[in-house]
């Protein structure tokens, strides 16, 4: 579909737009929802004012599902640099206006209250933080940034601009992750002080090419008429299109994605990460495997394995925590019973009083292990004292931005989840050399090299 703003992109510079948005931060309150009930509607009736003015950018793939969960709000517009791929999400909202940039739509479409971003992790902070800035809420798919800094960013932006957020790590908003959380505070397993996370992927499923690159792109294709390769890189530095990042396997260059760890990490260990208030890790090493060696610098390895360290939280002990891919494989434990089904992806916590084992996505099928020590636990269990989320992940968010009342996985909490995970990201780039890290001055200590890459160089007029 054709963009029918773009004769407007020359006369709209990104100094204008970084004014504009400074302007609306400083002197607009944050947009808000009337309450039917103030319009003297009939209970139970939805006033027009009880819905939500969202636009999705990056709409195609998961971003379309994102949006097909908004549908009772008000869809007003649709951004996304590839119109093919977009395709069926802009004939599912007709209403919506579309766009192929997303600083044109804010800044010509004043009716937005609310963002949902679902690009590649290259550009989800350039655009969540120009949202934000401009008092919008924001759902962002994870991992939530691309660097560490950035997430440091984004966590403090969302906090200063008083906007709703949520990560889309979907399975905070589960039962499952609830049940764990409460089940360890009760003392469930005793003192946790080790945690052995894994993914079959990259090495294996139909996910592989998504995570793991096998050879250098080789020649220059023509770029797509449907597709707007500027744009889609965004703040990363520019390169000649190629099919090998788009529209599948962006995840597994480093100008692009976060690999494996960065996007399944958010899943997987997130339980552990919330259940034991992790926070930031002191020291991280790591070990990996490429196909070849001169993808070292262009892409993320196709098997590692990280060991993290994190110090004690207050009556908590320390915790070491080893993160496995690919053909890396996490040991089986010897109180998990033989038949026992171990998922492609999740997680053991190891309690000085017994082991949990769960899933991916929130902590999916959690249970205590050997099974006996589930079948003495249940009649202890503690009660229920976390809120539940009864609309679905998307569905918390759109309710924290008419209540104002903080959505499960907001920036403040998936902000730190995320710096976490991209911690072990940039340690995969020195592997076996342990870094350690001052999380007050986000800085490692030890090794200034690694320091240059807790942040990238943005293209011109590209920042956050």
């Amino acid at each position: 579909m054709k963009d029918k703003n773009s004769k407007q992109l020359s006369k709209f510079t990104r100094r204008n737009f970084l004014a504009a948005s400074a302007s609306a931060a400083a002197g607009a309150s944050v947009l808000t929802i009337v309450p039917n009930s103030v319009l003297g509607a009939k209970e139970g009736a939805k006033a027009p004012s009880d819905k939500l003015n969202i636009a999705g950018i990056g709409v195609g793939g998961m971003g379309g599902g994102n949006m097909r969960q908004c549908q009772g709000e008000n869809v007003v517009a649709l951004c996304d640099v590839d119109s093919k791929k977009a395709a069926g999400t802009f004939k599912r909202f007709p209403k919506a206006k579309t766009y192929k940039d997303f600083r044109v739509m804010l800044e010509k479409q004043k009716d937005i209250e609310a963002v949902m971003i679902a690009t590649p992790d290259h550009t989800h902070a350039v655009i969540a933080m120009a949202a934000m800035k401009l008092g919008k809420h924001v759902f962002c798919q994870k991992p939530l940034a691309h660097t560490v800094y950035e997430a440091r960013m984004m966590k403090e932006a969302a906090k200063k601009y008083k906007v709703q957020t949520q990560m889309g790590n979907q399975g905070h908003s589960s039962e499952a992750i609830r049940l764990m959380k409460e089940w360890i505070a009760a003392g469930a397993i005793g003192d946790v002080t080790e945690i052995h996370a894994w993914t079959d992927r990259p090495d294996k499923g139909p996910w592989y090419a998504n995570f793991a690159a096998r050879e250098l792109p080789k020649g220059t294709p023509p770029i797509p008429k449907h597709l707007d390769w500027d744009l889609w890189q965004g703040p990363a530095k520019e390169r000649p299109y190629h099919p090998a990042y788009h529209p599948f396997m962006w995840r597994a260059w480093l100008a692009y994605g976060t690999g494996a760890l960065g996007d399944m990490g958010c899943h997987i260990l997130d339980p552990a990460f919330w259940a034991l208030d992790l926070g930031y890790p002191t020291s991280i090493i790591s070990e990996v495997k490429h196909h070849k060696p001169e993808l070292a610098d262009q892409a993320f390895p196709i098997a590692s394995t990280l060991t993290y360290q994190f110090p004690a939280r207050g009556k908590m002990p320390p915790v070491k925590l080893v993160w496995t891919d690919g053909s890396y494989k996490t040991p089986r434990p010897k109180d998990l019973e033989k038949g026992r089904r171990i998922d492609a992806s999740g997680a053991f916590i190891f309690g000085s009083k017994g082991q949990i084992k769960h899933g991916s996505h929130g902590a999916g099928g959690m249970r205590i292990f050997p099974e006996t020590k589930q079948k003495e636990y249940d009649p202890h269990r503690p009660p229920k004292t976390i809120r539940r989320v009864k609309n679905g992940h998307m569905g918390d968010w759109i309710r924290a931005c008419k209540d104002g009342k903080p959505a499960s996985s907001n920036f403040e909490y998936g902000g730190a989840l995320t710096e976490m995970v991209l911690l072990g990201v940039l340690a995969m780039r020195f592997s076996g050399q342990k870094l350690e890290f001052d999380s007050k001055t986000m800085k490692f200590t030890n090794f200034p090299k690694a320091n240059e890459l807790l942040h990238i160089k943005y293209r011109d007029g590209w920042s956050l």
